[in-house]
């Protein structure tokens, strides 16, 4: 591997302002406890950047660069210029994009609109549930727009129940490359509920299964008709889906069920499933509704009966950056886009209107994104552009509170809670990709941003479909990468902090 090892003022020009699947993203392993300079500090520094990585032996690439935050000198770097895969880091710079496009006190509205009047409590028209591309939408909010319906005086509907998705663009996966069952890859649009998945349970009952599907959150366990499953006689494949006439058709192999079990699976037809959930909760309040209708755009004018607003964005950001939800990072993104003026026809659209902001911002220009959540591996960034948009974001201290706090590990993989270095990053774990960027505090106060990517894109491009949930080797390989990302961290400690 080349690696070069530069000092030098990083990305002049930077303004003032500055500028989750997944499911094995954690922080760094196996702590080397920084000591004061001496014989730790020749042994981390003997051989170099580049020495250090080499002993790791991990396949395929590492980059990475890290930079001095107050004076925004790049510190050292091992081919900081060369893009990949970020994964899941992504969804820092996401929320750089919407903090500034849509700002921190931004709400997403969801709504209940009648297009006729209404009468002695009928409504002589349709009623609209709009989404306005919340990704926090729950049964619960749902249930309190029904509430607020009847107590308006609202007690029939005379004409359809339609769902309107259009204000952002429907995608029907974020990332196609995904097996179909995976939960953190469902579909996009403007209306989004319990991120977009359907809870399947199952328990054996006499010879077969009975099974439910449903949109349960804590209060709520409504049951939905339009993701139907099937239980097969067979092994192999697991899952199967078939989508048709606004239904997302599973069918399970009986083989895997054991005897009970539940899991989440991802939803391809947000507004049926959505409105599924509504007439269940308007049904509760002796309102009845006929089976959703989905609209893309609204015809005509109407009257706005109900309006549900999210939290701000800001803390919107922070559960997205700290539990890396996929369809968060997506939706935000979009809306961005939207408000930007972009109006995307797709997730690659919105990641590209993404990208040339980024350049345009923070001089981002090694960087080319397909999404905003990270998830699919076309996407590139480089080690110094991130380390860039990270130096210049603490000028505001916008993104640092945002970032969730890792505690780096001993030996056996414990978290040291008094180890010197502190650290709030993003991580992200795609199979055989490893990401981490953010900020760390050593143990004399001296603030370092950081970036490091790893990928071995020969075995991630040798994977099929079907082996992208767990393929064989993938476990161990992400570990190591988070041991290489802890002896960087900690070189970098021990450097440059004292």
């Amino acid at each position: 591997m080349r690696g070069a090892t530069t000092r030098r003022s990083f990305l002049a020009g930077l303004t003032a302002f500055a500028v989750p699947g997944t499911a094995l993203s954690g922080p760094p392993q196996v702590s080397l406890r920084p000591q004061m300079r001496g014989a730790d500090f020749a042994r981390l520094a003997g051989g170099g950047l580049d020495a250090l990585i080499a002993r790791a032996g991990l396949s395929g690439e590492v980059v990475c660069a890290v930079a001095d935050v107050d004076t925004g000198l790049e510190l050292e770097a091992a081919n900081g210029e060369r893009g990949l895969p970020p994964a899941s880091v992504a969804k820092a710079l996401t929320a750089l994009y919407a903090l500034e496009v849509l700002g921190p006190e931004y709400r997403f509205s969801t709504r209940l609109i009648a297009t006729g009047p209404i009468r002695d409590g009928i409504l002589d028209g349709d009623l609209i549930l709009a989404g306005g591309g919340d990704p926090t939408l729950t049964p619960d909010e749902l249930a309190k727009m029904a509430g607020q319906l009847k107590q308006a005086g609202l007690r029939e509907v005379r004409g359809a129940f339609e769902v309107l998705d259009g204000a952002l663009p429907y995608v029907r996966s974020i990332d196609p490359g995904q097996p179909d069952h995976v939960s953190y890859s469902p579909a996009v649009s403007g209306i989004a509920l319990n991120f977009n998945r359907v809870h399947f349970e199952w328990r054996r009952a006499g010879k077969g299964y009975a099974v439910s599907m449903d949109g349960r959150t804590g209060k709520y366990r409504p049951d939905v008709t339009m993701v139907q499953m099937k239980v097969v006689a067979r092994s192999l494949p697991i899952y199967t889906y078939a989508g048709e006439d606004g239904i997302d058709r599973w069918t399970v192999a009986s083989g895997a069920l054991g005897n009970g079990g539940a899991r989440w699976l991802p939803v391809r037809n947000p507004a049926a499933y959505a409105g599924d959930v509504f007439r269940t909760m308007a049904r509760a309040q002796g309102i009845v509704l006929q089976s959703a209708t989905r609209v893309s755009r609204l015809a005509g004018g109407g009257t706005v009966l109900v309006t549900h607003q999210s939290e701000p964005l800001e803390p919107i950001l922070q559960d997205m950056l700290k539990y890396s939800t996929n369809l968060t990072a997506e939706m935000v993104g979009m809306t961005a886009s939207v408000a930007a003026g972009a109006r995307p026809a797709s997730l690659a659209e919105s990641g590209a209107a993404m990208s040339r902001w980024a350049a345009e911002r923070f001089g981002m220009r090694g960087t080319s994104l397909v999404d905003h959540s990270g998830l699919g591996d076309a996407s590139k960034m480089t080690a110094q552009d991130l380390v860039g948009a990270l130096v210049a974001a603490r000028q505001d201290n916008r993104l640092r509170p945002l970032l969730k706090p890792f505690g780096l590990r001993d030996s056996g993989g414990r978290v040291m809670r008094d180890h010197p270095i502190k650290v709030d990053a993003k991580t992200g774990t795609l199979n055989f990709v490893s990401g981490l960027g953010g900020y760390m505090t050593a143990s004399d106060g001296t603030e370092l941003a950081f970036a490091i990517f790893a990928a071995d894109s020969r075995r991630r491009g040798q994977l099929t479909r079907a082996e992208r949930e767990r393929p064989e080797g993938a476990r161990g390989w992400n570990r190591r990468a988070k041991q290489v990302q802890q002896k960087l961290i900690e070189r970098w400690g021990t450097l440059y902090g004292s």
